[in-house]
């Protein structure tokens, strides 16, 4: 099943607010591998083919984040094979960049930060039969990754590393919240997502159709964290693409919890309890 198409509710595109565009852009360009998809003066979205994954935009008078605030935790690039996992390794060891990584079962991540400090986690996912279920629960651990076997993966194919692949999309996105308990409220309740796992009262991580997760969130920065600055560099926004009629439903749960949605032209945008601004899309 591909998780990250319809009918499946997911992470369409991350929107951030940034100081410096043009370094932004250059390093999401040339250091992780997007295309530039359209271009404004204060605005550039960048991706792969036509498709949108992030869009960088200067808001005027943003500064540098000062404290601990809810918001991005990390984006999560999916790509589609090991090999190009591999690829990707070896070209962020060439380009300098310090990496963390992890072998989550499910999946093999590596981790490491752009120029304004936003989190980014690039992955591959193993397939889902080799996932673990237990009672509704899908097994994650934080082990060491193989990357000596990612890289001997990747020079199978002797052709260099050229961007990511067309069929990288958003794999989902992790935050920073400031309460679990009302955060899972709205995301299941309202927003109809299961959770699927989770590291006691520290982190939830939710999905639709059974994927290991959509959007994970946590209390690592603090229980009862303020949201995001709106002058404060960071998350602006994500989008959760969905069905039509998902979406009405979404908007009826979401009013009978007193929760306001704005519809725009587009999109209709909704605020989390911790204050990160989500754009209802419906596929096109």
């Amino acid at each position: 099943m591909d998780f990250h198409k319809k009918p499946v509710t997911h992470v369409g595109k991350v929107g951030l607010k940034v100081i410096d565009l043009l370094k932004m852009k250059r390093f999401y360009e040339k250091v992780i591998g997007f295309e530039v998809i359209s271009e404004e003066e204060d605005k550039v979205s960048l991706g792969v083919g036509s498709k949108v994954l992030v869009e960088l935009e200067v808001v005027k008078g943003v500064t540098p984040k000062q404290g601990r605030y809810a918001g991005l935790y990390h984006l999560a690039i999916l790509l589609p094979t090991r090999e190009s996992l591999g690829k990707i390794l070896i070209h962020l060891d060439q380009q300098e960049i310090q990496l963390g990584s992890a072998d989550h079962l499910v999946s093999e991540a590596l981790y490491f930060s752009d120029p304004e400090g936003n989190g980014i986690e690039i992955y591959r996912d193993r397939k889902p039969e080799q996932w673990n279920w237990n009672n509704d629960k899908v097994s994650m651990a934080v082990d060491p990754i193989d990357a000596r076997g990612l890289v001997e993966e990747a020079r199978k194919f002797p052709e260099p590393w050229n961007g990511l692949p067309a069929e990288t999309v958003m794999g989902h996105i992790h935050l920073h919240v400031s309460n679990l308990d009302e955060a899972k409220e709205f995301y299941v309740d309202g927003i109809g997502l299961e959770v699927v796992s989770n590291l006691g009262a520290q982190a939830l991580f939710l999905a639709d159709q059974k994927y290991h997760h959509h959007i994970g969130m946590n209390v690592w920065n603090g229980v009862g964290i303020p949201a995001l600055p709106e002058k404060e560099a960071g998350l602006h926004y994500y989008t959760l693409m969905m069905e039509n009629e998902h979406r009405s439903e979404i908007a009826k749960n979401l009013h009978s919890m007193g929760i306001e949605i704005v519809e725009h032209n587009d999109y209709w945008e909704v605020k989390d309890p911790s204050g990160n601004f989500i754009r209802l899309c419906v596929y096109s």
